[in-house]
């Protein structure tokens, strides 16, 4: 070990050097900033997404601006729920990807380029990269759901929408509506009671809205600030801001006492 002096004439050991090099833990062994639900549901028209802006450090509500619905192009959208770190590097990837396709394109002009990536190939491209994260042991703690149009041969967009999902370690699916986290278990029973192919689009928002009520009341993870986006083949990508929704807490259920021992209501 070398010497090293420090202020005041005394002389120490200094650290070898390969102490000084070696890397930090790199791994995400668990989730520290998250959010919760993401719902997902084809319509007439197109596909909308719908989550809260809510991110917990822990049990902690502490970000509740995060917005976890980001377009990835004109004709793609994802939403995702849990580590929202690892959400901003999936974000980042595919700007990156966008930028060199856009960069190595036949014209500079974005009207004479049909090299954007539709809905199944982002989605196709993310399983991928979930099941090579996981496979190294260093996943990226989300599921992620993927909205938008599929893509004809000569490269013009199909008139059939697309909705599919991707889980941490890989798993892919698609379905006509899908949900993530607590939604899983809460809203999509919901949403599959009330569902049509043919709804139109204030139909599925406000099914939504509904969806994210309910998770609101029974998910401690939620919020009642909201998000809606949407993919259209006309129109486009389409995300609403932030809004809250209106709530109702006189729900006798709410408000009654449980096991008829005098408490406040309360579970």
């Amino acid at each position: 070990m070398s010497l090293s002096l420090q202020p005041g004439g005394s002389a120490t050991r200094a650290p070898p050097t390969s102490a000084l090099s070696a890397p930090g833990n790199a791994v995400t062994t668990r989730p520290i900033t998250t959010g919760t639900s993401v719902l997902g549901i084809k319509y007439r028209d197109g596909v909308m997404l719908a989550a809260d802006t809510l991110c917990s450090y822990g049990s902690l509500a502490k970000y509740k601006n995060a917005r976890r619905l980001l377009p990835v192009n004109s004709r793609t959208l994802i939403g995702g729920s849990g580590e929202y770190s690892d959400l901003q590097a999936i974000d980042d990837l595919l700007r990156r990807n966008a930028l060199e396709d856009r960069c190595t394109a036949d014209s500079l002009y974005e009207e004479e380029n049909d090299g954007e990536d539709c809905a199944k190939e982002v989605w196709s491209y993310l399983r991928a990269v979930m099941y090579n994260r996981r496979s190294k042991m260093n996943p990226l703690w989300n599921d992620i759901v993927v909205a938008g149009f599929r893509q004809n041969d000569d490269g013009s967009t199909s008139e059939e929408p697309f909705l599919g999902i991707v889980d941490k370690i890989g798993t892919a699916y698609e379905d006509d509506i899908l949900a993530t986290g607590f939604g899983g278990y809460l809203a999509l029973p919901l949403m599959r009671e009330k569902y049509r192919p043919d709804m139109e689009e204030g139909e599925a928002r406000a099914l939504l809205e509904d969806s994210l009520r309910i998770l609101f009341y029974r998910d401690c993870r939620a919020l009642n600030k909201v998000q809606i986006a949407k993919v259209t083949r006309d129109g486009g990508v389409l995300v609403s801001d932030p809004y809250e929704l209106d709530t109702y807490w006189d729900f006798k259920g709410f408000v009654t006492n449980k096991g008829e021992m005098g408490t406040d209501g309360g579970w």
